[in-house]
């Protein structure tokens, strides 16, 4: 089924309704003929009926049923409001090309012998009825398979026994739905094989529908011309891992759009697991990675040094592919998930567990704030500001560790109040949880490890809030840069002074909630000859601070490279900040760091000169756009092409934040890998699901499938 009017080039809107072809053959011919739509003619009543619509702009008010409380157009209704004839746009459906061959040939006794004309003739003539049926009978299939993917309802839920009729799925009851509503292609199809479609028959289908909606993403990324490529944390599926694939671009109309193409297969190691990843991409997916322009990965500790042999085999291979900070996760937590410290680790796991015990029940959340104000008596202001930071997702934002800092002693007090359930409020399971988090509350490398984060991390937090801020303030970070890495090395040089101060306020925070100074008893097991020797004060400097350190500094060196930041730079072009900077001249230098990719660069100069003097006079009342998306829509851009081409670029980078209208495929990713259980998850499905905005065509996934699965036997 069509969720658009099969009028060419119609503009309807999601507001306007949309009507059936009807069955009568008499108006169906009318529809067909008033719509200028020739590729419809041949299609049956039947087949009108079921994929394809008109929507109400093609109707006079008199064609409407005005006593019906809903839209319902009159039994004799015909669309007559149409504009002059037009070609199909690309968003309708296309008709798969028939391929009949002349001499067909067969095998006898292992001999091909050739088909006389009138045998070839009498034998297409049966090909044909039976190759639409056989169409027919798939696009059924795929639009079932479509209605449950895009509401993340899963095909082979909610079990796999047998009942009465077909079966117990949600794909087999759906499909014997349609068989009581008078689907006579399934109905014959389950007379002959007793099913509609085998569960081999499924998988093929979900894959080839994968295949399609990929190709057609693959064909807008392609259209568009430079991306970037971003990665996110590994997802488990099937008891495998996967790498979830985004690209970002800007589209014709420069709005910047991001999609998710895909989940790569994340099983090996070192520079085979790069190549293969890479591999896949460009010869199964047909990715041209040569017009990558930028990437940037999340990932934990666990599995950090393989994605980032995968990143560096990428820039090997793709120099243009800058890597940078993705905009999804702030910088600060970005940072610490890249380590795998023990402590580090400990403290991120921590985080989650925290955020989501707390989600539970207001109730627990009414706990915390009590205990916030037993913490905080005399400090009302104080106490408010906590309980309205601890109302939000704290736990994932830039300052989470100076928030963890000051609400420790208080979480502490809170879970174990659960956990001891005096009054009988808490189930089971709450207090259990409640006990998880206490354990790791209550440990000093817990409260070692939040400490040096919190002192080190503060050095690169403004610097991460303002480069996801507006453009001002991610002009302005990159600018603030050089202070951020100055800072950080003064600390390295002086590790010995900085690691005391760390270690003394550990210990006091420790000594305040009765918590052990002691060195992790994993570190203990492994070093059991030495052990008694081992002084915490020394070893959480070795282990934890001076790697810390190290690895930040390491990090903000490559997330923030010359070419990066020189990009970000050029955000110095946003009409808002040259207005703000107007006193300066416009900074060519940064600018020329996309002169492979412009128009024109001979005339780059000029033309950065005529775009700096437009916008250095604000008029009296006029608002300048502020932001890249509001730039990218001026009407004047387009006198300015090497501008334009450069506001493109900088579009893609990893690093900014997007608009919330342009951000959906990562949410609608987050949902589906959050609430589909385990048993149900799936790539193909999680693509389709996704991307539910792209408009699948039946006709396309039908000759994917035809193509991938040539043989029908048995089907």
């Amino acid at each position: 089924m069509q969720n658009h009017c099969a009028v060419p080039n119609c503009t309807s809107g999601k507001s306007d309704p949309l009507f059936r072809f009807p069955f009568d053959p008499e108006r169906s011919k009318k529809w067909v003929e008033k719509c200028q739509r020739q590729d419809l003619t041949d299609k049956s009543p039947g087949q009108l009926y079921r994929y394809y619509r008109l929507c109400g702009k093609h109707f006079e008010k008199s064609s409407v049923d005005s006593d019906s409380q809903s839209t319902v157009l009159k039994d004799d209704a015909i669309p007559t409001i149409f504009d002059a004839p037009s070609q199909p746009q690309n968003g309708q459906v296309k008709r798969s090309k028939q391929t009949i061959k002349p001499d067909e040939t067969d095998k006898e006794g292992g001999k091909k012998i050739k088909l006389s004309p009138a045998e070839t003739a009498e034998k297409d003539a049966k090909t044909v009825p039976e190759e639409e049926e056989y169409k027919e009978y798939l696009k059924s299939l795929f639009e079932v398979l479509v209605l449950l993917g895009e509401k993340s309802i899963p095909p082979t839920g909610p079990g796999d026994n047998k009942q009465d009729g077909l079966g117990s799925s949600n794909f087999e009851a759906l499909l014997e739905y349609r068989m009581n509503c008078g689907d006579e292609v399934l109905k014959k199809r389950y007379d002959v094989n007793k099913e509609c479609c085998s569960s081999a028959q499924l998988n093929q289908l979900i894959e080839a529908c994968e295949k399609s909606i990929r190709g057609k993403l693959m064909e807008e990324v392609q259209q568009n011309g430079y991306f970037s490529l971003l990665t996110d944390d590994l997802v488990r599926i099937s008891g495998e891992w996967y790498l979830p694939v985004f690209l970002r671009y800007v589209d014709q109309s420069n709005c910047q759009r991001e999609r998710f193409v895909g989940c790569l297969s994340f099983e090996g190691d070192g520079d085979a697991l790069a190549e293969k990843l890479l591999s896949e991409m460009t010869d199964k997916w047909g990715l041209d990675m040569e017009q990558c322009r930028g990437q940037a990965h999340s990932c934990s500790g666990t599995h950090f040094s393989r994605v980032k042999r995968f990143a560096a085999k990428l820039t090997e291979r793709y120099p243009a592919a800058v890597v940078t900070l993705r905009s999804t996760r702030p910088l600060n937590l970005s940072l610490a998930n890249g380590m795998a410290l023990s402590g580090v680790q400990l403290v991120m796991s921590t985080f989650r567990k925290i955020e989501s015990f707390f989600s539970q029940s207001p109730l627990l959340q009414l706990e915390l704030e009590h205990a916030i104000s037993i913490f905080y008596p005399d400090k009302e202001e104080k106490a408010k500001e906590l309980k309205e930071i601890c109302r939000t997702s704290w736990t994932r934002g830039n300052d989470a560790f100076e928030v963890a800092g000051e609400l420790l002693e208080a979480l502490l007090l809170c879970v174990d109040s659960v956990h001891d359930n005096e009054d009988m409020r808490w189930d089971d399971q709450v207090t259990h949880n409640a006990l998880e988090i206490s354990k790791a509350l209550a440990d000093f490398e817990f409260v070692m490890a939040l400490v040096v984060l919190k002192s080190v991390l503060t050095l690169t937090q403004a610097f991460g809030k303002n480069v996801r801020g507006r453009a001002a303030d991610a002009h302005f970070a990159a600018a603030s840069l050089k202070a951020v890495l100055h800072s950080l090395k003064e600390v390295s040089d002086n590790i010995d002074v900085y690691h005391e101060f760390w270690n003394d306020e550990a210990v006091n925070l420790a000594a305040a909630m009765e918590i052990p100074v002691k060195v992790p008893r994993s570190f203990l097991r492994k070093h059991q000859s030495d052990s008694g020797a081992i002084r915490p004060e020394i070893h959480y400097k070795e282990h934890l601070s001076v790697p810390v350190v190290e690895h930040i500094t390491r990090e903000m060196n490559e997330l923030f490279c010359e070419d990066h930041v020189k990009a970000l730079r050029c955000l110095s072009l946003v009409p808002a900040v040259i207005e703000q900077y107007k006193s300066t001249e416009p900074d060519e230098e940064n600018v020329q760091v996309f002169k492979n990719d412009i128009p024109n660069a001979g005339t780059l100069s000029a033309e950065l000169h005529c775009w700096w003097v437009k916008w250095s006079k604000k008029g009296k009342g006029e608002t300048l756009p502020s932001n890249l998306h509001d730039t990218l829509q001026l009407a004047d851009v387009k006198f300015f092409p090497n501008m334009l081409a450069v506001l493109r670029l900088i579009g893609i980078l990893p690093t900014l934040a997007l608009e919330d209208s342009c951000d959906v495929a990562y949410k609608r990713f987050q949902m589906y890998i959050e609430h589909t259980p385990d048993k149900f998850k799936s790539k193909s499905l999680a693509l389709l699901y996704v991307n539910n905005d792209l408009g699948y065509d039946l006709d396309s996934m039908v000759e994917v499938y035809m193509k991938t699965y040539p043989d029908r036997e048995g089907l």
